[in-house]
């Protein structure tokens, strides 16, 4: 039971990230009905949002005070190290722990420079492709996905850069005396925890802002029938370039929160652009319920397939399991298990 119990988990957790990834792609599948290869990108980007923040918090200077230490007879400038700007600006005690904090703070960043990224990306190259095949939209998207991953590399460097979560989730919480197993027997790091409920955080807010506001009800609307809506006067293309620039936020942030959990490099996007297609299409592609059900479904199967139980009877199966239950759904559900007919269809 402890095992079980664990490995769901590690399957929410997994689920996550491929919901939170999966309904970004949904979103801009939905509105504009362009397939984005670039998506896992942005995954990236937002998670070098998160580095490039907390870099820009431990930027510090040496005290002109320094002073000098005489040894021998030769004088020395003391060593000493730099002083972070936050330090000198708010304090030691408050310095410190905005830069120990460093990582949910790079949300306030990561927001505006992933819409502008989105909003960019839509307006200077995909509004060009909206009427194109959808295997053109996909060339042109992995391309771009190639460049910004190139870019990454170029500036940052190929190998992983460790981005600590706060010193208040370090350390892992203790399911097991909880439920009234053996202490130690289900223990699960902190910060996973902070992510699986940050996911679902944000896609409740998703959700709610599609649902329960005027400019959500009109995007829904332009949807279900683009060309009705644009008739009413109202200019449908505007909202979904915000769409866009809001999917491109959702993807951003997904990566700022991961980056505790797997420290950044430039190919992770690739790493999880593949698997986020699988789930939508599993999903069914625009269904955005679909894409956050199977987002979860198949995070959790992986973990179960990774169990050592489970390995040593099939080696491999975990690399490979999120297939096999792809080729079952399309086979038994060709639209995905809450697809909408007609999507891509024609």
């Amino acid at each position: 039971m402890d095992a079980i119990i664990l490995q769901i988990l590690n399957g929410l957790d997994k689920g996550s990230a491929y919901a939170l990834i999966a309904l970004g792609l949904t979103l801009i599948f939905g509105t504009l009905g362009v397939v984005n290869f670039a998506h896992g990108a942005l995954f990236m980007l937002g998670a070098f949002c998160a580095v490039t923040f907390s870099s820009l918090l431990s930027f510090g200077f040496v005290p002109e005070d320094a002073g000098s230490t005489s040894v021998g007879g030769f004088s020395f400038g003391a060593l000493q190290r730099e002083t972070p700007y936050v330090v000198h600006w708010f304090g030691e005690n408050a310095g410190n722990a905005i830069i120990d904090w460093a990582v949910p703070l790079s949300i306030l960043f990561a927001i505006p420079v992933m819409i502008a990224i989105g909003v960019i990306m839509e307006r200077g190259l995909i509004k060009h492709f909206y009427k194109r095949p959808h295997a053109d939209q996909i060339l042109v998207t992995f391309g771009l996905a190639i460049v910004l991953q190139e870019v990454i590399k170029y500036f940052y460097g190929a190998n992983p850069i460790p981005t600590p979560a706060p010193d208040a989730f370090v350390g892992s919480f203790d399911f097991g005396a909880m439920l009234g197993f053996d202490p130690g027997s289900i223990v699960y790091p902190y910060w996973r925890l902070v992510y699986f409920f940050f996911a679902a955080i944000i896609i409740a807010a998703v959700f709610a802002f599609l649902q329960f506001t005027t400019f959500g009800m009109v995007v829904r609307a332009g949807m279900a029938d683009r060309e009705t809506v644009t008739l009413l006067g109202i200019d449908i293309d505007k909202r979904f370039t915000i769409m866009f620039g809001l999917a491109a936020a959702v993807a951003g942030l997904a990566g700022v929160m991961y980056t505790p959990i797997n420290s950044p490099n430039y190919h992770m996007g690739m790493d999880f652009l593949v698997l986020s297609f699988v789930v939508v299409v599993v999903g069914g592609m625009g269904s955005l319920p679909g894409a956050v059900l199977a987002g979860f479904l198949l995070g959790i199967i992986e973990a179960f397939a990774s169990m050592t139980e489970v390995l040593d009877v099939l080696p491999g199966i975990n690399q490979i399991v999120i297939y096999l239950v792809a080729i079952i759904v399309l086979l038994t559900r060709p639209r995905g298990l809450m697809g909408r007919k007609g999507v891509m269809e024609e």
